[in-house]
């Protein structure tokens, strides 16, 4: 009886029935990478949910000041920016299920332990550090990496899709965690989401996949076969050797303060100071929740909107009518909050929801446009502008919120900011495509 060693499969091979036979369809593989994508993020949101909610609390419990409170989710915000283009280089190098299900387990163990923290060093700690640092491998620059490997048709659609995750989860989570803070106390909702990041961890690695090619797939909508590129070594190197090739062009510096301006707007000031400001004017924590919640519900139709509207038009000036919008809207604030819940309000809860991270596909795609395969990279690193932004915002709205005993002065700060940016949006250079070969003209007589 011979003995016969197998080689291994070529490319063809390594391809589906279903990729090779005509008249038989399925559903791409990527489909399904994308919903398990999807599911994480929601499971990882529910961090981003508590922080406004932990700030009233903390300060009664403690005694500790807004700044200082302020300070510790600015410290989370800007490790989650900091963290972001490392982490793109690690599932270059290590596969993506095993970065975020260290990343999850991270989370998990950080919110854990800040049912014992007596102190404020141990809220920079646990909630700063570690929560930041994992949170921050849970970036879009997770959903970049997906949607780069995964897709060559509808990135648009996929990125608006894989964004509006986070905002499912604000809309999961929120209401949950605001009726545990009021009903109970903050330590159940901290639970709460160390559970719910911990809970993530079996699908991510039982489901995820890192590349079409582990599954003998193409890349949905490729014409041919992706082998998987090898492990990518010195992912630190990497990351630092892409930012300093971006910082010197002038569409890093435009997409990084744009996006600046962005997390200011959002994360570091609504997401982390408007449940306080609207308490400060008499309405319960629980219905500012629920108005952030409803942000929530109209950020998913926005944030796959404009992932649609990128794939059909130019990204500058999806990125300048945004980000204009989104200023106005600021501006007349100060005027809308109130003890209860009236008409002007709600009108601008659903404008600002479908406007909140509306910016991502359009941003992200003028990095695939400018950057090609180092995008998720220098997307990264223009995502920690974003947080970096965020953290800003959070800090000195506390500040502000100590020193002034109200947040006027921040949502028309923040307003003129939005306004800024629409202009800097415009002036972002479209990359110029490559020439074709110059043909020469025929000899005449």
């Amino acid at each position: 009886m011979t003995q016969t060693t197998e080689t291994p499969a070529s490319a063809e091979e390594q391809q589906p029935v279903s990729d090779r036979v005509p008249g038989r369809r399925r559903i791409h593989r990527a489909w399904f990478v994308a919903a398990v994508t999807f599911v994480t993020i929601i499971g990882a949101a529910a961090f981003r949910s508590l922080p406004g909610l932990l700030i009233d609390p903390l300060h009664q419990e403690f005694g500790w000041s807004r700044g200082t409170i302020g300070a510790a989710v600015s410290v989370n915000l800007a490790l989650y920016g900091l963290t972001a283009p490392f982490a793109a280089a690690l599932m270059d190098r290590f596969g993506i299920r095993r970065v975020v299900a260290v990343a999850l387990t991270v989370i998990s163990v950080g919110s854990l332990l800040t049912v014992w923290m007596t102190a404020a060093w141990q809220l920079l700690l646990y909630w700063g550090l570690l929560v930041g640092l994992g949170s921050g491998s849970m970036a879009l620059a997770f959903a970049a990496t997906v949607t780069n490997r995964w897709f060559t048709e509808r990135r648009g659609l996929v990125s608006g899709i894989l964004t509006a995750a986070s905002a499912s989860g604000q809309l999961i989570f929120l209401p949950l965690l605001s009726w545990l803070v009021t009903r109970y106390d903050w330590r159940p909702a901290a639970v709460t989401v160390a559970l719910a990041a911990l809970a993530v961890v079996p699908f991510v690695w039982l489901l995820l996949r890192d590349h079409p090619a582990d599954v003998g797939q193409k890349p949905y909508g490729a014409t041919e076969f992706v082998p998987k590129p090898p492990p990518v070594q010195g992912a630190a190197r990497r990351t630092l050797r892409v930012l300093f090739s971006a910082v010197r062009t002038g569409p890093f510096w435009l997409l990084a303060g744009t996006f600046a301006i962005c997390g200011a707007s959002t994360n570091g000031l609504i997401q982390t100071h408007f449940v306080p400001a609207a308490h400060d004017h008499g309405m319960p924590i629980t219905a500012a929740a629920s108005l952030l919640a409803v942000i929530g519900v109209f950020d998913v139709v926005g944030t796959i909107a404009s992932g649609w509207f990128t794939d059909r038009f130019e990204p500058r000036r999806l990125l300048a009518v945004y980000y204009a919008l989104r200023g106005i809207s600021l501006l007349f604030l100060p005027m809308l909050l109130a003890p209860s819940v009236h008409p002007p309000m709600i009108f601008f809860i659903v404008f600002y929801g479908l406007d909140w991270v509306a910016t991502v596909p359009p941003t992200l795609a003028l990095c695939r446009e400018q950057y090609g395969e180092d995008s998720a990279i220098v997307f990264g690193w223009v995502l920690a502008s974003h947080q970096v932004g965020a953290a800003l915002v959070a800090f000195l709205g506390g500040m502000a919120r100590d020193t002034f005993g109200s947040y006027d002065m921040v949502w028309y700060a923040s307003g003129a900011l939005c306004a800024a940016a629409a202009l800097m949006a415009l002036v972002i250079r479209r990359r110029p495509a490559v020439p074709a070969p110059a043909v020469p003209a025929p000899a005449t007589a």
